[in-house]
């Protein structure tokens, strides 16, 4: 049996890398949605739902809204969300000692997707390359690597963290390695580093899935090149660098059509082929692809015109393989996932706060279930 498991993951990661290395055509390998709420229930005072109470603080998918995406919206890509400080607890620290309980949640939710359902899950977690304090997220917590801070976490702990956690899903090729959510307002430099030190844990193991690398200002395409934080270098300065031996690491990119780029207006301003413009170039000249695994935007006119636009976008420019929507998740109930409270979660069969049909209906099936086209299908 390990001998097969592994025999497919080697040769599905080398049809992986010849599509990556693709240079013409149609390359969106991955369509599909954010399942999130593994990261919920820890806002307020630190420590405070940690390890939190699974159905109940935080879960990870529902089955049946996964049958919903893939057996109706023939989807096959999912970014499955966790919190690290969870998955790791803080009083052991950062690296390979897990909480057994919730990893074997997430995997459950893995499994379904992947060997259920057959699909690709895009590991994430949701942690902006921070640890020991989501009380705050996006800003609380120790950067990783920060020598400065007596409390942060290493980079070797991060290593040692991706190592033991691709050595669990080394035999799955259905899974997808995201390294961290959104890293912002730290030295462009060590999320390199970070970066690096997850690429080389992973592929340690003899993990030969495909890997996405995230890279300053909340990973944002628009500011690819441009100077983020205070006074960040751009990532298009350092992302360049990275390696992976066997070649199959894309850079991993989020984009919002709002005013500000964070997603929570309730009108687009921002399209996507001006903004992804600078970032497409740097892509091309460096031969690398990237994913756009988080977006979104509202109901709004201006939205459902650009939204459509963005997709058709990564579709004509062959670096980008894959997308993913902002969000659905199993406990988002009313809550606004993105872009105003008209919207509520892409979730099949939820409402908005005004109690009316929620951004599945209004933002997915409206504008972009036309715009799958998935590479080889």
């Amino acid at each position: 049996m390990f001998l097969t498991q592994r025999l497919r993951v080697v040769v599905q990661s080398a049809l992986a890398v010849a599509l990556i290395a693709a240079s013409a055509g149609a390359t969106i390998l991955y369509a599909g949605v954010n399942e999130s709420g593994g990261e919920f229930g820890v806002f307020g005072t630190p420590g405070t739902g940690l390890p939190g109470e699974f159905g109940v603080q935080y879960a990870f998918i529902n089955e049946d809204t996964v049958d919903t995406w893939v057996d109706t919206n023939q989807i096959n890509f999912f970014r499955v969300t966790f919190l690290m400080e969870r998955m790791c607890p803080i009083a052991t620290g950062l690296g390979s000692t897990f909480n057994e309980t919730y990893f074997s949640e997430f995997e459950a939710a893995i499994n379904y997707i992947t060997v259920t359902k057959g699909k690709y899950a895009l590991i994430d977690p949701h942690n902006y390359m921070r640890y020991n304090d989501p009380s705050d997220q996006p800003n609380s917590g120790s950067i990783i690597g920060d020598t400065t801070d007596p409390n942060a976490a290493t980079t070797a702990q991060f290593q040692t963290f991706w190592t033991e956690l691709a050595n669990r899903f080394v035999n799955n090729p259905n899974v997808v390695f995201g390294i961290n959510n959104e890293p912002h307002d730290m030295a462009t430099s060590l999320i390199l580093q970070n970066d690096q030190a997850a690429i080389n844990g992973i592929r340690s193991t003899g993990a030969q899935q495909l890997i996405l690398a995230p890279g300053n200002g909340f990973t944002g395409g628009h500011s690819w090149t441009q100077v983020t934080g205070e006074n960040d270098d751009p990532s298009s300065d350092w992302l360049n660098q990275i390696v992976d031996p066997l070649n199959n690491t894309a850079i991993d990119i989020h984009e919002y059509l709002d005013s500000d780029f964070s997603g929570s207006h309730d009108t687009c301003t921002q399209p996507a082929d001006t903004n992804l413009a600078a970032l497409t170039t740097w892509l091309q000249e460096n031969n690398l692809k990237a994913v756009v695994s988080e977006f979104g935007g509202s109901n709004d006119p201006t939205c459902l015109e650009l939204l459509p636009q963005m997709i058709q976008y990564l579709t004509a420019n062959d670096v980008y393989i894959g997308w993913s929507a902002w969000a659905a998740g199993p406990i988002w109930g009313t809550a606004s996932a993105c872009c105003g409270t008209t919207v509520g979660s892409l979730e099949p069969g939820g409402i908005n706060l005004e109690g009316t049909a929620d951004g599945y209906t209004t933002v997915w099936q409206a504008v972009i279930q036309d715009q799958i086209i998935l590479a080889g299908k």
